[in-house]
């Protein structure tokens, strides 16, 4: 009889480590998983990061525009660099933990068209020879300039109308250019509504 139930106290024992294999194997299981699914997801491109996270050299400027250099399409470049020890994709797609030197992307700034028409020349001519039709003249206006020189500048109501319209830059070169002003210098911004244009729902009380 005692030879008979031997084998029972070893039952619970097998059991007991049958769980701790399975249980092992969950584990291992899980974790190779978890690794999978940190290596699959894709590395953040440098143009995603954060603000913080990178620095932008300001543009160099063309003193004969004051606008920067590689200004085309109304738009131009900087180049930005990543903070150090952040791994990111440069402009190239390539995979690259940055030290704070390297350029990582050229983030896209605004410019404007200008073809050689200064702000300060325009409203000095306004000013002082603005009743000869100079201001129009030289905004590229040749019958408006010939008008206000004729008639003394509208009797001088013309002359200060046009003054007022090109120091407040809503008058400007024919040829639809912008005014050269200087690049940090005082620029009017207009500001439009488009369809684009993000609407924040009004909340009434």
């Amino acid at each position: 009889m005692a030879a008979a139930g031997a084998p029972g106290p070893a039952a619970p024992a097998t059991v007991a480590a049958r769980m701790l294999g399975v249980l092992w194997l969950v584990s291992v299981t899980a974790g190779s998983g978890g690794a999978a699914a940190a290596g699959g997801e894709d590395t953040l491109k440098c143009e995603d990061l954060r603000v913080g996270q990178y620095l932008c050299k300001d543009p160099k400027i063309n003193d004969a525009t004051q606008e920067p250099v590689n200004c085309t399409n109304y738009t131009a470049h900087v180049p930005c660099f990543p903070a150090p020890n952040i791994t990111c994709k440069d402009f190239g797609g390539n995979e690259t933990h940055f030290t704070g030197n390297e350029v990582g992307f050229l983030k896209p700034i605004s410019c404007r068209n200008v073809n050689g028409y200064s702000y300060k020349v325009a409203v000095a001519l306004s000013l002082f020879l603005g009743w000869l039709g100079a201001d129009r003249f030289y905004l590229g206006y040749p019958a408006l300039g010939l008008l206000k020189f004729c008639t003394v500048g509208f009797c001088g109501i013309g002359s200060l109308i046009d003054f007022i319209l090109i120091a407040m830059q809503i008058v400007g070169p024919s040829d639809g250019s912008s005014y050269i002003i200087d690049y940090y210098g005082t620029r009017l911004t207009r500001l439009s509504i488009t369809n684009e244009t993000f609407r924040k729902t009004q909340l009434y009380p």
